[in-house]
């Protein structure tokens, strides 16, 4: 009775990570970059080290560019040891649609759209005729 008491009672050390999401193209699979920052012991320099986590995802819901909290969890796969917690941020979209455009850039584009298309004819032109 006292090993099923110590196994209920047994706690869990998952250690959590946050990062961002550099890949998210596998099936149920994202790639996870973390950066943490350590001081050279020497130097004293500022030194930025990386390493990439593959994550499990079970619903898809994580994109390029998230942020995300993953935990360590037990192997799924041969490289996943790590599971989807939540998604704090998702990635920013810029918004590029313009709302006037200059009407110089516009002339300049039509210009060299014709002058292209004017090349071409003459391109055309010059094999018929041989």
């Amino acid at each position: 009775m006292t090993t099923d008491s110590t196994a209920s009672t047994r706690v869990v050390n998952r250690k959590p990570r946050v990062g961002t999401v550099v890949s998210d193209k596998n099936d149920k699979t994202i790639v996870v970059e973390i950066e943490r920052a350590s001081r050279h012991r020497i130097y004293r320099k500022v030194i930025r080290h990386t390493k990439k986590y593959h994550v499990h995802d079970e619903n898809n819901i994580a994109t390029v560019g998230d942020l995300v909290r993953i935990e360590e969890c037990r192997p799924m796969s041969r490289m996943k040891r790590w599971m989807l917690i939540e998604v704090l941020t998702e990635r920013a979209v810029a918004d590029v649609a313009p709302e006037s455009l200059d009407a110089s850039l516009v002339q300049e584009m039509q210009r060299s759209a014709s002058h292209a298309q004017d090349a071409d004819a003459s391109a055309e032109g010059d094999q018929a005729s041989s």
